[in-house]
């Protein structure tokens, strides 16, 4: 079958298109046909050769996938073939809280992922995809859906009426934004360009910051909080934006850390601003297999339909990653499957 390999660190132009053989499903594996991927900041990181724990063999990239069952291991009970499914992001994270066992392997970057035409997986780590919901859409759950999921109700356990910041309009704050607003939150959200906020107006975003234009973005949420600061932070930035997510959060607010888009190392933080305000400072990486299964929930009732920004062919993988390197895009990006 066509599959898509890459080394950790080769860089993007070193994405290629192989002949390998079908994975073969063991009793309690399920067989999938890849009818969309998708792109996450962490992909980037695994052609950079800058994610963890990484081994220095080629993998199958990418670790979002949606797609058709088309054959099931002798002792698989939880589904069969014709059912549309995705996976969750650890292949061993059920359920319950983490630990080094149940996220040590990650699709894409620890195992093979996705970027094939089809893909294996443990019946236990895949959920049925929402029956409104395209190939395409399904396959950006995985990972930012779940990650928003998590942020927000999970470990922030935030309430409707609760007030969040979102920073930028990247596939996990769009999501955190559709479902934000769907369970009843207030939501700020910046971004540098007028344009795409906007847009995420259009989505229901409650007030925009344009940090361009007000670099000192973190005194502009307070003030459209009254002063009080957001109930919570999604923090996407690192290195160059974790201080003024801090100094945005109220007292006893939270600092959801998700992502470093500028970095992880060199930001100062002073112990006595978190203990003076009280401020959780939260870090985590997507969640659970259950967490997947009530995010789908929640969108099959609500009827949220996530964001794409452009769809690519499967023999334009390479572009594909470009374009999110480029980071110009608005939701997230989705490659579909082998024709």
């Amino acid at each position: 079958m066509k599959a898509y390999r890459l080394r950790p660190g080769a860089g993007i132009s070193n994405l290629q298109v192989a002949d390998i053989q079908t994975p073969v499903p063991a009793p309690h594996e399920v067989l999938i046909k890849t009818h969309a991927a998708s792109l996450n900041y962490r992909d980037l990181m695994f052609a950079r050769g800058d994610y963890i724990n990484l081994k220095d063999e080629p993998l199958v990239p990418l670790g979002d996938g949606a797609g058709e069952v088309i054959a099931v291991g002798a002792r698989v009970t939880r589904f069969k073939p014709g059912d549309r499914v995705i996976h969750s992001y650890f292949s061993g994270w059920i359920d319950g809280a983490p630990d080094p066992v149940k996220t040590s392997g990650s699709f894409g970057v620890h195992i093979d992922g996705v970027l094939a035409k089809s893909f294996i997986a443990h019946e236990q780590t895949l959920v049925r995809i929402p029956s409104y919901l395209s190939y395409a859409e399904a396959a950006t759950l995985s990972c930012a859906g779940t990650t928003a999921w998590n942020a927000l109700f999970v470990d922030g356990g935030l309430q409707p009426g609760s007030t969040i910041l979102l920073q930028g309009t990247g596939g996990v704050s769009i999501i955190a934004l559709q479902l934000a607003k769907a369970a009843g939150l207030r939501a700020i959200i910046t971004s540098s360009s007028d344009e795409k906020l906007e847009r995420a107006r259009a989505l229901g975003a409650d007030a925009t910051i344009n940090y361009r234009k007000q670099p000192e973005w973190q005194e502009e949420a307070r003030r459209l909080t009254d002063g009080r600061g957001v109930d919570l932070t999604v923090e996407v930035g690192g290195a160059g934006t974790l201080t003024r997510s801090l100094a945005a959060t109220r007292m006893g607010g939270t600092v959801s850390v998700i992502g470093g888009l500028a970095g992880f190392g060199g930001t100062p933080i002073e112990p006595v601003a978190l203990l003076r305000n009280y401020i959780r400072l939260s870090g985590f990486m997507v969640g659970s297999r259950a967490m997947l299964e009530d995010l789908a929930r929640f969108m099959e009732a609500s009827r949220i339909r996530p964001v794409i920004d452009r769809e690519f062919a499967f023999e334009e993988a390479q572009l594909a990653y470009e374009h999110l390197k480029a980071g110009r895009h608005f939701g997230k990006v989705v490659i579909r499957g082998v024709r």
